[in-house]
């Protein structure tokens, strides 16, 4: 068993016995999420899988508060962003905008790329590097920024 599972098991043990009802529901909700791919794609998920997992919730939960807020529904808009604060602290420390900043440069120099209409390129690149530790949109503006 994958240590992201272990950890997602011992906290929502921790929460039952705290009687977190909040914190409980979320890792149940993670947890039944998890269960639902391994048995929709017959394997034992890794970390790796596990992440990426934690990531496209945590998007579902950043768009449902935006979209709460739009609709000036601040009683469900802090229960998602109060969600998605339990949800970023079982992803890998994300990368400064500086480290950031140098990889996609490292990118840029190593593949020749001048202009915008090459980001593909790079994107590829980095998004295969920064697996798990940068966001794709944070990626893509430091991206569009050095090659502009």
């Amino acid at each position: 068993m994958s240590q992201l599972k272990t950890k997602l098991q011992d906290d929502l043990k921790e929460a039952m016995k705290n009687k977190d009802n909040f914190k409980r529901d979320v890792i149940r909700f993670l947890m039944s999420a998890l269960k639902q791919i391994e048995v929709d794609e017959r394997k034992e998920l890794s970390d790796t899988d596990i992440v990426k997992i934690i990531q496209k919730s945590l998007k579902q939960r950043d768009d449902a508060a935006i979209a709460f807020q739009e609709a000036k529904r601040d009683d469900l808009y802090e229960k998602e962003i109060a969600e998605a604060a339990i949800l970023k602290s079982y992803l890998p420390q994300q990368l400064s905008d500086e480290e950031l900043k140098t990889i996609i440069q490292k990118h840029i120099q190593s593949s020749g790329a001048t202009s915008l209409k090459e980001i593909g390129k790079i994107m590829a690149r980095v998004l295969t590097e920064c697996e798990g530790v940068a966001d794709g949109k944070r990626i893509n503006a430091i991206a569009k920024e050095l090659l502009v």
